[in-house]
């Protein structure tokens, strides 16, 4: 019973040392190596940045250093790509991406799905859904969301 109690102490400890390093951040020097590395430009000002940015950034270099380089090659082009969207488009994309987020995860699950299947479509047919799409009136919009949020879809129509 005792080893219990400590063994809950110690994951409470463990859990308040973890929230506090997230509030007070991250020192430079308890970084590892090699995230000290990818993260080289950021040495200077490293202590100026918040709490909630360094622990992004080194999830982000833990991340880089697990990559093979084919998947360093991906993630710098889709990094370009990101920052040459314009600020109101990267606002955007964060907006819905918060919205995701906060879904169900089975409502998570079902967004992913529909859009592997709108990828594997033809780009004509992509390209028709969208042009039928940016057609609708609003309510049309909302009325259609709301039916595909209540149609379970277990396997892809002829359609698609």
């Amino acid at each position: 019973m005792k080893a219990r109690y400590i063994i809950i102490a110690i994951a409470a400890m463990l859990l308040a040392s973890n929230a506090l390093a997230q509030e007070s951040g991250i020192e430079w020097q308890d970084l590892s190596k090699s995230q000290q590395q990818v993260l080289n430009q950021f040495a200077d000002n490293w202590s100026q940045l918040p709490a909630e940015r360094q622990a992004r950034l080194a999830r982000g270099a833990d991340r880089w250093a697990n990559m093979t380089p084919d998947q360093r090659v991906n993630a710098q082009q889709r990094f370009k790509k990101w920052r040459e969207l314009s600020n109101e488009r990267r606002d955007l994309i964060r907006k819905r991406y918060e919205t995701y987020r906060q879904m169900s995860p089975e409502d998570q699950r079902r967004v992913r799905d529909n859009f592997r299947r709108y990828q594997q479509l033809n780009s004509d047919r992509r390209q028709a859904l969208r042009d039928r799409y940016r057609n609708m009136t609003p309510d049309q919009r909302r009325q259609l969301r709301d039916r595909i949020k209540k149609t379970p879809r277990t396997r892809p129509s002829k359609r698609d």
